[in-house]
């Protein structure tokens, strides 16, 4: 695990790359992964922070072709998530990149906790350190301080928060923020305040949007350019006047609410609350007061479009750590759309790889079949010559 301290760099900055919903296994896309180890490359970030859905962990017992599961035994499911992981951690560890993590919905929908998870990113030296204490709290919800570049003084916090999934005791806590979360939030937060003189400004990291960010949308009609159809069957799209960005889906929130919000607006120190999730999403806003930042997902295993998959970036400035700069890097950013880029895109990302495997298999089959059919009949047409 990583034991030094993370800190601002000597020109004052301190730059994190949020990589969401990677959403991939044991067999990878190595689309995907092209993309990221490149990105990690061209930006160089001070922290890398997956904010969950890392793996397709409902699935990971999976068989490569079919609707079946070929692994039954935990040992064999666990061995898979190692494998899964180590793809997605091991360029990190590579690069010394230290990172941080959070759980999202399909992590840990197999017989492997969170808690056990976590032993797996632990076990990387470059794994910052996460919830280890019998507190009530997920292994994934915990806070890291940035200190700065000059001395051991706190200048920066980053809180993750667990949002998605059920805990390690079996209590169904599906898509929401515990209110013990929330509480504990607020009295860290305090405790940060007094030790620091002031409070520390920050930014807050979890996979599932809150309830409120449904109302960045608005009801629009079937026809009109961007329009989404939600769950109620009504139609909505991006309110241009609330948020900047695009969204090709309606927003998919915490089934509940513990008053979060309520609680960051109160304690003031958070600069934005930024989620994933909603893979086609990608856009900024100010909510009540307090910034809202969707990520997009990286997955080329999982759904998106061609505009949406990539990363986020921020960039936080020492001299005013009350506001951050951000950017999302996208697949096509880096490569261009070229023949290669395309063709690595149409084949890699999206979740119909297994459709598009068997479409390859017929078509090499029916073509080798109509070559021998073609060769048959020239020895025909030759015999019947000669």
């Amino acid at each position: 695990m990583y034991n030094k301290k993370l800190r601002f760099n000597k020109d004052g900055k301190f730059i994190i790359l949020q990589v969401s919903d990677a959403q991939d296994m044991h067999i990878p896309r190595r689309g995907m992964f092209k993309m990221l180890n490149k990105i990690y490359d061209k930006v160089n970030p001070d922290l890398v922070v997956l904010t969950g859905d890392n793996i397709l962990g409902n699935h990971i017992n999976d068989a490569p072709i079919g609707n079946w599961q070929n692994v039954k035994s935990k040992k064999g499911t666990l061995k898979r998530m190692k494998k899964a992981l180590g793809y997605l951690l091991d360029p990190l560890e590579k690069r010394n990149l230290p990172f941080a993590f959070v759980y999202g919905n399909h992590d840990d929908r197999n017989c492997i906790t969170k808690n056990e998870q976590a032993e797996i990113y632990g076990s990387y030296k470059n794994c910052v350190p996460y919830n280890l204490s019998n507190n009530g709290l997920d292994c994934d919800t915990y806070n890291i301080p940035v200190y700065a570049s000059d001395s051991d003084n706190i200048a920066y916090n980053l809180w993750m928060v667990d949002s998605a999934g059920s805990d390690d005791n079996g209590d169904n806590c599906f898509e929401y923020v515990k209110p013990e979360a929330v509480k504990w939030y607020e009295e860290e937060s305090m405790r940060l305040e007094k030790e620091c003189g002031k409070p520390v400004m920050s930014l807050m990291f979890q996979h599932i949007p809150l309830p409120q960010t449904k109302s960045l949308f608005k009801e629009c009609d079937e026809g009109e350019k961007m329009a989404v159809k939600a769950r109620d069957g009504k139609f909505y799209k991006l309110d241009e006047e609330k948020a900047s960005g695009f969204a090709f889906e309606y927003a998919e929130t915490t089934s509940q609410d513990f008053g979060q919000l309520d609680a960051i607006r109160r304690r003031g120190d958070v600069c934005a609350l930024v989620t994933g999730h909603d893979h086609l999403n990608c856009f900024t806003a100010e909510l009540d007061g307090i910034n809202i930042v969707q990520t997009p997902g990286a997955s080329f295993r999982s759904y998106g479009n061609m505009i949406s998959r990539g990363v986020r970036v921020f960039e936080i400035d020492e001299k005013d750590t009350s506001v951050f700069k951000t950017y999302t890097i996208s697949y096509f950013d880096l490569f261009g759309k070229n023949f290669f880029s395309v063709m690595r895109y149409i084949m890699n990302a999206d979740e119909y790889e297994k459709v598009k495997l068997i479409i390859v298999i017929l078509s090499v089959v029916i073509v080798i079949s109509f070559i021998v059919y073609l060769f048959s009949i020239f020895n025909l047409f030759t015999r019947f010559l000669y």
